[in-house]
């Protein structure tokens, strides 16, 4: 079957897709992106999705080129044309445009060049016999401005390469004695029943699972704290996860290969899947 993607205000075959090597997001990644996860045929959370991206666009400076109606309507029609009612995931990429020559300096007026892309997904299954994943610790080498989702990612890529090849799934990112989040993931805690995650800063990533994980949380009355987490805290909690729109929310059993807890996903965890699966049918059917 055909997969068909969205570039430049065309539906077009993926393979027969093309961009110019002057591309900017070629030449030096500048550009920013968004993944959105599809349930069912539906994308899940877009507002928040596009909120995030028009956030990124500002930071860099790069002009939205369609309103947010535009952007659904063409993410419906390619989950229509690719996945139909399956589960998929959706990657939408936005760079600064194609220049006359490669120049560090960039002109205000350039035409952005537009990428969305569909593809089946199968979501981690999370229920009680989920064993839970191991992580490491890692110092945070990346930029300072984190919260901007930019497609120049090499020092994430590297940190999740170093992961995988130290025989754990996730780096927790460690900054000025602080757990920051992960290379690919935000970060929660759960210590003497209270939730902790650490608060937006221009270091993270705010994640748009882990804003549903604390809308969830005020919903069902259940104590969550957006708090600093020092690394020893991180070392010291009852239950560890991490959270993102392809992942949902994964329990850590290992860290740094010791036990978290008891070594099983915890209570709270098992608390709030359930919650976000319950929450997901409820926006799903609305």
């Amino acid at each position: 079957m055909t997969n068909f993607v969205y570039l430049n205000g065309e539906y077009i075959p993926a393979d027969e897709a093309k961009v110019s090597v002057l591309d900017r997001g070629f030449m030096f990644g500048d550009g920013v992106y968004e993944v959105i996860p599809v349930y069912s045929g539906h994308a899940f959370a877009i507002e928040g999705h596009m909120d995030r991206l028009q956030r990124s666009l500002d930071a860099v400076e790069i002009k939205n080129p369609l309103d947010i109606q535009v952007w659904q309507e063409i993410i419906n029609h390619l989950i229509e044309i690719n996945t139909g009612n399956q589960d998929a995931m959706i990657y939408l990429q936005l760079t600064r445009g194609v220049m006359e020559k490669r120049d560090h300096v960039f002109s205000r007026d350039m035409q952005p060049t537009i990428l969305i892309m569909c593809q089946p997904m199968e979501y981690p299954s999370q229920d009680k016999n989920t064993k839970g994943i191991k992580v490491i610790t890692r110092d945070d080498n990346r930029w300072a401005d984190c919260f901007i989702k930019s497609i120049n990612l090499l020092p994430n890529v590297l940190l999740k390469q170093f992961a995988v090849d130290h025989d754990a799934v996730e780096s927790i990112l460690i900054r000025d004695g602080l757990a920051i989040e992960g290379s690919a993931s935000n970060l929660f805690i759960v210590k003497d029943d209270i939730i902790r995650t650490p608060p937006i800063s221009r270091h993270m990533l705010g994640g748009i699972t882990r804003e549903v994980i604390l809308k969830i949380c005020s919903n069902e009355k259940i104590v969550a704290r957006e708090i600093v987490v020092t690394e020893d805290e991180l070392h010291d909690a009852d239950e560890v996860w991490i959270t993102s729109s392809t992942k949902e929310i994964v329990p850590v059993t290992t860290l740094n290969q010791h036990k978290v807890g008891q070594g099983v996903p915890g209570p709270k965890w098992q608390q709030l899947i359930e919650l976000y699966q319950q929450y997901k049918q409820s926006v799903m059917r609305s």
